[in-house]
């Protein structure tokens, strides 16, 4: 069935079968910080990121209006992002702590919700705010997280999603791809019109380590993600 589909793309050399009893710890998220200004960003960067540490946690990324706030409830407990009513409009870098069990220790790592893109009703300032953002903090933290890319499993690699990726693929980051809603799709027809999209998406997408297909509703695929998230946590 589609969805069961996930590939590795050859980087990770984990052995996540190892894995099977770790998890993320629901309900374990602190919010620590909301971040709105280049500064902030610089001062949580100097002050809690240790350049000798790595990795220190997991980065969601995603088209506003993808299922990113549900996606992040799923897999860290209810309640810990906030859905909103008006995607698009949140500028600012939410950072949570959660707690893991791995190899039977428990283990403290970030969480950083980043800001939505790709809204059409956003204004240019906004849309400057959010660039000048996230280019300070992927320059800043690419190397020290794990990016999950969220995108829309009905409306795959968007317009604003290849900006992205081409904005993305010399970053040298390790990232997921990760097609949400899966449920949605209804019909032989959709589920087929995904599936003729994966060699186009294996190529365009092949900086990430891995492409999942979940949902967060009906929580389909997630425990293969949570387990290879866990999977990169354990490699430092």
């Amino acid at each position: 069935m589609l969805m069961t589909f996930f590939f590795y793309l050859a980087k990770s050399n984990c052995d996540i079968s190892s894995l099977m009893k770790n998890n993320i710890i629901k309900g374990s998220c602190d919010f620590k910080f909301a971040l709105s200004s280049l500064d902030q960003i610089k001062n949580f960067r100097n002050e809690f990121i240790s350049s000798s540490d790595k990795p220190k946690g997991i980065a969601i990324l995603g088209r506003s209006n993808v299922g990113k706030s549900s996606l992040i409830n799923a897999l860290f407990g209810k309640g810990t992002a906030r859905i909103s009513k008006t995607p698009g409009r949140t500028r600012e870098v939410i950072i949570f702590k959660f707690q893991t069990t791995i190899n039977e220790n428990k283990s403290a790592f970030f969480l950083f919700d980043l800001p939505g893109y790709g809204h059409a009703k956003v204004s240019k300032a906004m849309l400057s705010d959010w660039q000048k953002i996230m280019d300070l903090f992927l320059r800043l933290f690419s190397d020290k997280l794990l990016f999950l890319l969220i995108q829309d499993a009905r409306h795959p690699n968007m317009e604003a999603d290849q900006q992205l990726i081409n904005y993305l693929k010399n970053s040298g980051m390790d990232a997921f791809l990760v097609l949400n809603k899966i449920d949605k799709l209804k019909t032989q027809k959709e589920k087929n019109e995904l599936k003729k999209m994966i060699p186009t998406l294996s190529k365009k997408y092949k900086m990430c380590r891995q492409i999942y297909f979940v949902s967060a509703e009906s929580k389909s695929g997630l425990e293969l993600l949570e387990e290879s998230i866990l999977a990169i946590l354990s490699e430092n």
